[in-house]
């Protein structure tokens, strides 16, 4: 994919995130939106993956570690083609196998349960090791949030995978500034990030988390770097594509009412018209 169809996909993401939020009345469109572009990148043109083969023995593996921002994953695997767009409508709904939180034993294309915030990288960390004692060569991506590397797990988990040398494991990091209680620095910073993960052993890419360029230059490292884990600490606009939700901590849990799901409906198919013209 070229970046226009790149970034016309990742707006379609968004539309499905906010339909899929809004339907459901419930559920985490900040965090979400945030990470759509990343989604993206990954899913349609990063990851060794066949959406027909959702299990392939040797396909890359994902592990969603901030779990809550299941819409944004799931409107990604059904534009993939893992299951209909049409059933990101049944969001959080009795019967559904789009949960709250990603599940493996039901969702086409999830790798791993995940919601446990601090968790996921742990899980990552041991798919990455298992994939060198069994002499594979696939590759494990995990997506953390700014405000859950708060937890003290994260650090046990980088510490293992840097003394390791796990460099097929590539963290994800969405910076997006902000967390359920408010800004990051201000609940608990954890700046400087990018000194952390060197501290770890881990070679450490910045990016704008927006920017496909920039996204695509941080996996080609990561791929080049042969003797250690890489973290992509990527920046991003907590509710980006939406203009009232953008940089509001307020949106990091809470789903569009009727009107509000109308205005960023109407933003979001704009942005769609504007990259198919």
């Amino acid at each position: 994919m070229d970046n226009k169809e790149l970034q016309l996909t990742a707006a379609k993401v968004r539309k499905g995130i906010v339909t899929a939020v809004h339907s459901a009345k419930s559920g985490h469109p900040g965090g979400s939106l945030s990470a759509a572009d990343m989604y993206t990148f990954l899913y349609f043109e990063q990851m060794n993956i066949d959406p027909k083969n959702p299990k392939m023995e040797n396909r890359d593996r994902f592990v969603l570690s901030k779990g809550h921002t299941a819409p944004g994953l799931y409107s990604t695997l059904a534009h993939r083609g893992y299951f209909p767009v049409e059933e990101l409508t049944t969001l959080r709904k009795f019967g559904s196998r789009l949960q709250g939180h990603p599940c493996m034993n039901e969702t086409p294309g999830v790798d791993m349960s995940s919601g446990s915030l601090g968790q996921g990288l742990s899980v990552a960390v041991g798919m990455a090791l298992s994939a060198k004692l069994d002499n594979k060569d696939f590759r494990v991506y995990t997506l953390c949030g700014d405000g859950e590397i708060q937890e003290g797990q994260i650090w046990e988990a980088s510490m293992f995978a840097g003394a390791h040398k796990l460099n097929n494991l590539t963290v994800i990091i969405d910076n997006n500034g902000l967390q359920i209680d408010g800004r990051v620095e201000d609940v608990c910073s954890v700046y400087p990030i990018a000194d952390k993960f060197k501290a770890f052993n881990f070679n450490v890419v910045e990016i704008d988390g927006h920017d496909f360029d920039q996204i695509r230059d941080a996996f080609k490292k990561a791929e080049a770097c042969t003797t250690m884990p890489t973290a992509i600490i990527m920046k991003t606009t907590k509710g980006k594509g939406v203009s009232f939700m953008e940089d509001q901590a307020g949106w990091h849990g809470k789903a569009p009412n009727d009107e509000e799901y109308e205005q960023a409906i109407k933003e979001l198919d704009a942005a769609i018209a504007g990259l198919e013209g």
